[in-house]
């Protein structure tokens, strides 16, 4: 079972198989070191840098059918209201770790 599912991806490349690939190296290049960004913020206490991090992988997170919502809104409202910071440590964790699988398997998945 993949991490991963290429059905809005899919859906908005209409068939062009160029475009979906291009679609998911950008992936691969941006969101990676975005990913890194955050959990750093994250690490340095700071809620606005990991709020805007997880806010901008957002639509990429949705498109690639990551499920991470629940996560990315747990950093969001770190923000806003103060989450406990366990909270948002484990949210980061599951981000990172399902956003590395799904890069690993995109990569193998589209010879990247």
């Amino acid at each position: 079972m993949s991490t991963y599912n290429l059905e809005s991806v899919e859906e908005m490349a209409g068939g062009d198989q160029d475009f979906l690939k291009v679609v998911v190296q950008t992936f691969i290049e941006e969101i990676p070191p975005d990913l890194e960004a955050m959990n750093e913020a994250v690490a340095a206490d700071n809620a606005g840098m990991a709020y805007q991090y997880a806010h901008k992988m957002k639509p990429n997170l949705q498109m690639f059918g990551l499920e991470l919502m629940p996560q990315i809104k747990v950093i969001e409202e770190w923000s806003k209201s103060g989450t406990a910071k366990a909270e948002v440590e484990e949210a980061a964790g599951i981000i990172s770790n399902k956003v590395r699988a799904a890069e690993s398997e995109l990569k193998k998945d589209f010879e990247l």
